[in-house]
């Protein structure tokens, strides 16, 4: 579902650059990756029940420190990191004026050529998203997962208003968009994705996204994943096994093993831990804590370079990823 008019780079082809993993990249010492996600904020305005925020023992209160932010933003892009996302797990728009000058500091001073973010909507007015734009971000995707009111109530546990106002949101951006381009000449895709439900529920998001088509230059599918070891939990309460782990978007799923998370895509807490799942919501995952080091230092541990050695090895017996239901034994 393409718009037409001025051709930006698709956002599925830049998805399943990061999710590919080189026959290069396959190493325990890498390069700094070509995408870095970072979280502004660990706050989140909702309580979805696939995510695995919902998990988290604790909610840090505190945005991102401003001097931890610069500093480690500077040392990625130096170290060679193109693309940096403004999120990881909570929702940025809750971080307010602090989104919008964290993408100019990213754009402008440090550097970054290509900024990114993804949000549950209900929070992006046009007001902010318009500063966002102007402050040089050049992706911006709702994450469209309820079909109706109802639906949204109960998956979410927030008052069903939000979801009128991520709708209005979504469809408010898009005039955002093309205001801010004609002006400035500078250019932010507008994406969505969904996750793939089954039945009478899917057919009612297809309706869902046929009509919102219009205002986004590109949509795509997600399968109903689980979050890495909270997953036995999860399923328990699903009453049923999603896809494993995260293996991208259903239309080009990767093998679970190795993992690209923990080779081409770095993730930051709003605490400063360079994590190695995307998933990652009690820091179990963490390979460092960059508030002591450089960020080549922590994508280098000793503790990410053990964690690689057991995913290219396809058997990650041991480590904190072998109860991630993306953990499938090989056999001899």
């Amino acid at each position: 579902m393409k718009t037409k008019g001025k051709k930006n780079a698709s956002i599925t082809d830049k998805i399943d650059a990061i999710t590919a993993i080189p026959k290069d990249w396959r190493k325990t010492v890498l390069p700094a990756p070509r995408s870095v996600k970072i979280e502004l904020t660990g706050r989140c305005n909702y309580q979805c029940g696939f995510c695995a925020l919902r998990m988290r023992p604790r909610q840090p209160l505190e945005d991102i420190r401003w001097d931890f932010f610069t500093r480690i933003t500077r040392e990625m892009r130096g170290a060679g990191v193109e693309e940096l996302g403004m999120f990881f797990l909570g929702e940025s728009f809750m971080a307010g004026e602090l989104l919008a000058e964290a993408i100019r500091y990213a754009k402008k001073d440090a550097g970054f050529p290509y900024i990114f973010l993804t949000t549950n909507g209900s929070l992006a007015g046009p007001d902010i998203v318009r500063r966002c734009m102007e402050a040089g971000l050049d992706s911006l995707k709702w994450s469209l997962n309820n079909s109706d009111e109802e639906q949204f109530k109960r998956i979410t546990g927030v008052k069903s208003g939000l979801w009128r106002e991520s709708i209005a949101n979504l469809k408010a951006a898009r005039k955002v968009r093309d205001e801010v381009e004609k002006r400035t000449g500078h250019r932010c895709g507008l994406y969505a994705s969904s996750i793939r439900y089954d039945g009478e529920q899917q057919n009612r998001m297809e309706s869902l996204v046929k009509e919102l088509s219009v205002h986004v230059d590109e949509h795509y599918w997600l399968p109903l994943y689980s979050m890495g070891s909270l997953a036995t939990q999860r399923e328990k309460e699903l009453g049923y096994r999603p896809i494993a782990g995260n293996q991208g978007r259903l239309a080009r799923l990767r093998e679970p093993l190795p993992c690209w998370s923990a080779f081409t895509e770095g993730h930051v807490t709003s605490t400063g831990m360079l994590s190695a799942c995307c998933f990652d919501a009690d820091e179990r995952w963490t390979m460092a804590d960059l508030n002591k080091v450089s960020f080549m230092e922590g994508w280098n541990s000793r503790s990410f370079q053990r964690l690689r050695k057991a995913h290219l090895a396809k058997d990650v017996t041991g480590t904190v990823c072998e109860r991630c239901v993306a953990y499938q034994r090989q056999e001899p």
